[in-house]
């Protein structure tokens, strides 16, 4: 069964589209189930003994065949899974927390040190849409470092070469080749060959 037929298109592009959903309606019920499913499947993979079974268990709950060069310890913490597409050469260290409901989408050859939280979901400061839901998707490109307990929020891409230092809150786009810290993320510096 292909990635496309596992999921109700209707709730899901909504999902993807940044629309708020109403977590009371009678479609997030799917969502649900596949949060279910994969709550499951996670109990399975952070048991897991070796990076290989690691793999096999988070292929199990994306849909997608991890390639075999990249590297996941666990624990690993996910409440979705089915929106996580990780490229080649990826190093994902322990404790990591991928929210991916909105969609992450790593780059071949990132690194991401430990405890590091990568968060596509919001909810809306307007107190009567607070039970809603909004994504947004996080793009890593390739050869971007995260840094241990770096937070990456809805909507944000990390550029190609870009260094987030660790302990960082990531709220705005981080350009190509550059360096940033602190609550919120600042630029630091330009990383030049």
């Amino acid at each position: 069964m292909s990635k496309s037929q596992k999921t109700d298109p209707g709730i899901f592009e909504s999902m993807r589209s940044g629309e708020l959903i109403d977590l009371a309606e009678p479609r997030y019920q799917r969502i649900r189930e596949i949060v279910a499913a994969t709550l499951r499947l996670s109990v399975s993979l952070n048991a897991s003994t070796d990076v290989d079974q690691v793999r096999e268990r988070l292929s199990e709950i994306t849909g997608v065949e991890i390639d075999e060069s990249t590297t996941i310890f666990a624990p690993f913490h996910t409440n979705f899974g089915r929106f996580i597409q990780l490229g080649k050469n990826v190093f994902i260290n322990h404790a990591c927390s991928f929210l991916d409901m909105g969609g992450i989408t790593i780059e071949d050859n990132v690194l991401i040190g430990p405890k590091v939280n990568l968060i596509t979901e919001n909810h809306s400061l307007e107190p009567s849409k607070r039970r809603y839901l909004s994504c947004k998707p996080i793009v890593i490109k390739q050869n971007a470092w995260i840094g241990a307990s770096a937070t990456i929020l809805p909507g944000v891409t990390i550029g190609e070469n870009a260094v987030v230092a660790a302990g960082a809150v990531v709220s705005k786009d981080v350009p190509a080749n550059a360096v940033v810290g602190g609550v919120p993320a600042k630029l630091i510096k330009k990383i030049t060959d």
